[in-house]
């Protein structure tokens, strides 16, 4: 159905722009096709604005024609998720307690980098309400679905820009991960994300889940992904807490495998357990790693798995966000958010989250031990495949709330670890199935290089959903 240029890696696509095959208005015509076409499906995009996005495009032709492109990836079309702040843009976050009057003045970090970059941003995606959940669905926007089974869910809460990256709505996306945001979702639905260090993305206004929520790229490949992130890893005034810009460009030594690089490989942290086809799915994946020249180690971590200590962060983080709505607020969103939230964070009290803390940060200091042997940690970035859309939890599942069915991403953004997921097989019945990269705060290009050798070694990434015919 698609035109072939909606599909194309953002690194070919530029390819094209500088040698006149075709230009940014191609591509972006490209990618508002497909949502045309295709997100009747999944429900993926909050808002389009094609005629900003054509005037981008035509921006961005007329520089690349003169040979004067503002960065390498000038022209490229991006969307962003609900979270992020977009200047001219409602900023719904998913709810209905936000008033889409605005005024919208301000761009976050991510977005003001990106228009200095010159890609083409023409649309915002799905998000469940204040990015609180592992699915995707909201009382405001409805139920997003996965782009390879729409009667199931694309995971969240960056699932609307998992699912239009996918399906080439878009070459690239911008999500929000502060347990796993990015990467459920780029399991679910088969393609590359990363959630980087803490701090190597700015984030404005600061989150109300503080230093678990990180801003992160989603793309089709790896190497998409290294220059989205060169793009977004720069510094900004308003987060006092961001890290210097980056001396290299990330895909800088991308191509230079695993060849002797020290592999620790956990299938479950100790605690988790897997769907049968996930556990094979990322051994042989583990395999594949080992035959490129990686040394690599079956590791028993045993470790306590924090999701208590999760909890009471995260509740209290979303109670902190609804307190700005009102004494009603807990009447008008999603009830298993209210039930959470008067749970969880309500009750909560500073020496509760004290103890959170320390939990954080012993196994932060577990994980520095781990990367003292070891170069990165490999796990399933999920140990299921995509369930039924519209529901909180899978059938059966003990729990309702999300950090039970995704034991091996939550504790990652408790240590700030760069964490990658990218494909790495697919279940009987087709659906995605994803391999977790982790290295030790700080080595987002070794995670990256990780990432880009299995996928060199494989051809994962180079499926394409159903629904794109």
């Amino acid at each position: 159905m698609s035109d072939p240029l909606s599909l194309l890696p953002a690194s070919e696509l530029v390819a094209g722009f500088a040698s006149g095959a075709y230009d940014p208005v191609d591509a972006f015509d490209a990618s508002v096709a497909a949502v045309k076409a295709l997100d009747g499906e999944v429900n993926a995009m909050v808002m389009v604005d094609e005629a900003a996005g054509a005037a981008s495009a035509r921006e961005s032709a007329a520089r690349w024609k003169v040979g004067s492109p503002l960065s390498p990836v000038d022209g490229v079309p991006v969307t962003i998720k609900d979270i992020i702040l977009t200047r001219g843009w409602p900023t719904l976050r998913g709810s209905r307690l936000v008033d889409e009057a605005g005024p919208w003045p301000d761009d976050s970090p991510a977005t003001a980098r990106l228009r200095e970059s010159g890609a083409v941003i023409f649309g915002k995606n799905t998000t469940p309400e204040f990015g609180w959940k592992g699915v995707t669905d909201s009382l405001r926007h409805g139920v997003t679905r996965n782009p390879w089974d729409p009667s199931r869910t694309t995971g969240g809460s960056s699932g609307g820009a998992a699912a239009t990256t996918a399906l080439g709505m878009g070459t690239w996306s911008v999500g929000t991960d502060g347990g796993g945001s990015v990467r459920i979702p780029g399991s679910f639905s088969g393609i590359v994300g990363l959630k980087p260090t803490y701090g190597q993305v700015p984030v404005w206004p600061a989150s109300a889940y503080g230093t678990l929520s990180h801003i992160g790229p989603m793309a089709r490949t790896v190497r998409d992904c290294a220059l989205l992130l060169d793009v977004l890893a720069q510094p900004d005034p308003r987060d006092w807490s961001c890290l210097p810009a980056p001396i290299t460009s990330y895909a800088d030594g991308l191509d230079g495998g695993v060849r002797g690089l020290r592999v620790a490989f956990s299938p479950d942290l100790g605690y988790g357990r897997n769907d049968p086809e996930v556990e094979a799915a990322v051994r042989s994946a583990v395999d594949v790693l080992a035959s490129s020249g990686a040394v690599v180690d079956e590791v028993a971590l045993e470790l306590d798995d924090p999701a208590d200590a999760f909890h009471t962060l995260w509740f209290a983080g979303a109670a902190k966000v609804l307190r700005a709505y009102g004494d009603d607020a807990l009447e008008r969103v999603d009830p298993v958010l209210a039930q959470a939230v008067s749970s969880f964070g309500l009750s909560a009290t500073a020496a509760d989250f004290l103890d959170a803390t320390a939990v954080r940060m012993a196994l932060g200091e577990r994980m520095g031990e781990l990367h003292r042997s070891y170069d990165v940690l490999i796990t399933p970035t999920m140990p299921i495949t995509a369930f039924a859309a519209g529901q909180a939890a899978p059938d059966g599942w003990p729990s309702q709330l999300w950090p039970s069915w995704t034991p091996y991403t939550y504790p990652f953004n408790m240590t700030q670890q760069p964490a990658l997921t990218l494909p790495c097989g697919f279940s009987e019945d087709g659906l995605p199935i994803g391999l977790q990269v982790v290295g030790p705060r700080f080595a987002d290009a070794l995670v990256l290089r990780v990432g880009q050798a299995y996928e060199q070694a494989t051809d994962w990434h180079t499926r394409r959903p159903p629904l794109l015919g």
